[in-house]
Parts: structure tokens; sequence; C-alpha cells
């Protein structure tokens, strides 16, 4: 009687499960999907076909194609609903810390593609360049080069994006050297827990979380010596529209508060005819 797995004949060997998906598969099967569906007869098309993600179609000249299944559409369409999910908070973490900076007076954009230098990497003595991509850059509201203190605010509201962001000390050194200040700003996760500690973010920058509806600041950035700006970001700064202030109703509302306090009785009524 045979009972070890290496005795069983191939049709009755125990088979483990396949490895779990994740976005590479997901990338791949939207690639199939809206392709001819040519194999490559890799890793990633192995693990589709043993999940049923996928399905081999025999051409009429013998050649074999492949098909994404009813459950590899499924799988595609759940991945859709928690990426428009993820970008949804992104997008509104964004917003907030955008309108925070504008608030604070200062002149803030989103989405913005600079040119950043980084450090000449060994061996080498040219320093390097790349574009760098912040979600939030703002400067002060000041007509002298040398005192704008720029800060790059970098958004985050899923730990495997953060957890890979850190993995990427270029981008981090980008940011830094575009900014006198970084911060990494987490979000929560569906239990509403903050996706990271602080001491998972190096220490050169600084961390703010999201505690209930309120932004708090759990580690502050180190303030860092910098140049003015270079030209070129001056130019993608002029190019660039900035987040807008505040209407016209909300600078009225804040200007009847202002002269409440400072005890002017005479501010006109906005009630009254």
């Amino acid at each position: 009687m045979l009972d070890h797995p290496a005795d069983l004949p191939p049709s009755e060997a125990p088979v483990d499960a396949p490895a779990p998906l994740g976005r590479l598969h997901a990338r791949r099967l939207r690639e199939i999907y809206r392709s001819a569906g040519w194999p490559c007869q890799d890793v990633l098309e192995i693990e589709l076909l043993a999940w049923g993600m996928l399905e081999r179609i025999a051409g009429p000249l013998g050649h074999e194609t492949l098909r994404v299944t009813d459950a590899g559409v499924s799988y595609l369409a759940s991945t859709l609903v928690r990426n428009r999910s993820a970008l949804s908070a992104h997008e509104a973490l964004v917003e907030r810390v955008a309108c925070d900076m504008v608030r604070a007076g200062r002149i803030t954009w989103r989405d913005l593609s600079l040119r950043a230098q980084l450090p000449a990497a060994d061996g080498e003595s040219k320093a390097r360049w790349c574009i760098s991509k912040p979600d939030v850059f703002s400067i002060r509201n000041t007509s002298v080069a040398a005192y704008v203190d720029p800060i790059v605010h970098e958004i985050k509201v899923r730990r495997s994006d953060l957890l890979g962001d850190l993995r990427r000390p270029d981008k981090r050194a980008a940011y830094l050297d575009l900014g006198g200040e970084c911060w990494y700003v987490l979000g929560c996760d569906a239990r509403g827990r903050p996706i990271a500690t602080a001491d998972e973010v190096p220490a050169e920058c600084g961390v703010m979380q999201m505690e209930g509806t309120q932004l708090t600041v759990v580690r502050a950035a180190p303030r860092r010596t910098r140049q003015e700006l270079p030209f070129g970001v001056w130019v993608a700064l002029a190019k660039a529209t900035p987040v807008a202030g505040l209407r016209d109703d909300e600078q009225g509302l804040l200007a009847d508060i202002e002269n409440i306090e400072c005890g002017d009785t005479d501010a006109p009524d906005k009630g009254t005819p």
C-alpha cells in the first residue's frame, strides 16, 4: 500500500494550495483581458490557472491562448472597488492637508512634478536628478526668496503603500531636497487604527496621524537649512495652479469675527438689508 506522497501516482499526489493572489496577479489579469491572450508561461500564469482565474483555449492550428474566466472577471471587479475606495480615502486626506496649509497662510499645490537632486551614488562623483511628485507642496506667502520655507507632505492611507515607499530611499531624499521639512501623513485602516507608528518612519521625516476627525502631530519634522528654491522649481510652481484660498463669504465671516473680538460694534450686520 502506498502511504507516502512521493510514492503516489502523479494523479493522486496531494497538491499544495496555490499562492495568494496579489497586485501582480491582478495586473496580469487586466493585461490578458485587454489582449489576444497569448501565454507567457511564467509563475504568475501558473498560479492564475491554478486559481481558476484563467483558462486555456486551444486554437484551430493547435496553439493555445488564454481567456479570463468569470471568476477572474469577478476578482478584477473586486480589486477595482478596493482601489477606488483607497483612492477616495487618499484624495480626501490630501485635500484635508492642503486646506490646512492654506488656512495656515501658505501657498499650496497638489500633484506637482518637480525636478529634485539626489546624492551621488557610491563610486560616482556626479549628483543624480529625478522627478519627484509630492502629494502636497507648500511655501510661505512671502516676497523674500530665502524665507519661503518649503514643506512636503506625503499622504499614505494603506500600510502596504507606506512600507513600499519607505523602501525607496531615493524618493525620500528627493522630498528632503525639495522641502525644508518632509512629513508623512498617515491615515487609518478599516478599524480606525493608524496604519503605522511614528517609529516606523525614518527620523528625518515628521509624522502626522488621523485621530478620529483630527489631524495630530505625532513627531515634528526636523527643520533643515536649505538654500533658495532652484529656478526650475520656481518655473514649475509658476506653471501650476495653487489650491484655492478662502472664498469671499468665508473671508467676510472671518472679518466679522475679528471685528467682534476687537470690540468693533459698528461692524455691518450681514443679516440686515
